[in-house]
């Protein structure tokens, strides 16, 4: 059978629905027909009656049905054919929910956006800004967490079509990191330690990154640290450095140290160590901050703004959800100590 237009499509091809083809997805997931309805909201015998009539479809088109029933309380059993359309029907509903999110989002009918825990706030006052405008336009405004190590992913993704966080820039490889973002930079920082070491043990204000190894070290697991700790060590930095704890969340280093379960120094971007020393970050209450001068390795910073990808606010109107929000955030002001 062959085609060699959109006039030439079988019409019952074009009987399918959209509906048919998630009912066979949600089946093919669930295993029965019983079970698909549950999660559907439909009676059964409605998501059998769309199983019979795909089967009859696709057993005239292809020559084999889809789905083959079982005994009583059994799983469907899904024929190669079926298995193959299960296939193309997932393919086709995500093209089908993404070119109308793409639309929308062109439009200015849906913005979905991201933040950094620590760049949370910045991001709401911004919004606050915009928000009649969001209102009386009726756009859709999605906000969700990212972490600092997805932040670039869910850009490419099309996931979020902005983010206000934290990356790791390298001297070397900055251009090419950034080559495919629109970035409006807020700061540009390095390294502190947090610790609960006296200061016999750890004195001064400075440390030099070369002399971690002597150093009990509390370190995140992922994310700038680890970026920053690879530029400088290479790969292998804890074969080379003195891990007391390994942690992925901040506030469960701040726990460790401050109960002296851990005696040692924890690595944290320079912005959360002024935050602890000014008394702004109450969490890190009674620990003291060191900053690291970084002495090995290819200069390498925590950068602190807002990205989008490249392109897209010049190809929007200035009235666009997007551009409004990049606006609103331009004019935001303060203390651009906040990283994540």
């Amino acid at each position: 059978m062959t085609f060699s237009g959109p006039q030439q499509y079988p019409t019952e091809l074009l009987d399918t629905t959209m509906d048919q083809l998630r009912t066979l997805i949600v089946v093919h997931e669930a295993g029965t027909a019983l079970r698909a309805a549950r999660l559907l909201g439909r009676e059964q015998s409605s998501v059998q009656k769309q199983l019979d009539t795909m089967n009859r479809t696709f057993a005239a088109l292809c020559g084999e049905e889809l789905v083959l029933k079982q005994g009583r309380g059994q799983d469907a059993l899904f024929t190669a054919t079926g298995e193959a359309l299960v296939g193309l029907a997932r393919r086709t509903l995500d093209a089908w929910s993404d070119g109308v999110h793409d639309a929308r989002r062109r439009l200015g009918r849906t913005l979905s956006v991201g933040s950094t825990r620590y760049t949370l706030g910045f991001l709401l006052d911004a919004v606050e800004r915009v928000s009649e405008d969001y209102a009386r336009d009726h756009v859709d405004l999605k906000v969700t967490h990212v972490r600092t190590g997805d932040l670039f992913g869910k850009l490419r993704a099309k996931e979020l079509d902005l983010v206000c966080g934290s990356v790791v820039v390298t001297e070397g490889h900055e251009e090419e990191l950034l080559a495919s973002y629109d970035v409006m930079e807020w700061r540009r920082s390095g390294l502190s330690l947090l610790t609960n070491l006296p200061p016999d043990r750890l004195p001064g204000t400075s440390f030099r990154a070369g002399d971690l190894t002597r150093l009990p070290l509390v370190i995140s697991t992922r994310g700038l640290i680890s970026r920053f700790l690879t530029s400088w060590y290479g790969p292998d930095y804890r074969q080379k450095l003195n891990v007391a704890a390994e942690i992925e969340a901040a506030h469960y280093g701040f726990e460790l140290l401050r109960s002296g379960v851990v005696s040692g120094a924890m690595l944290v971007t320079r912005g959360i160590g002024e935050a602890a020393a000014d008394g702004r970050l109450p969490e890190a209450g009674g620990l003291r901050t060191v900053r690291i001068v970084g002495d090995v390795g290819p200069r390498t910073e925590v950068l602190v703004g807002v990205f989008t990808r490249r392109g897209e606010r010049a190809s929007a109107p200035p009235g666009h959800p997007l551009n409004l929000l990049w606006d609103a955030l331009s004019r935001e002001s303060g203390p651009w100590w906040l990283s994540s």
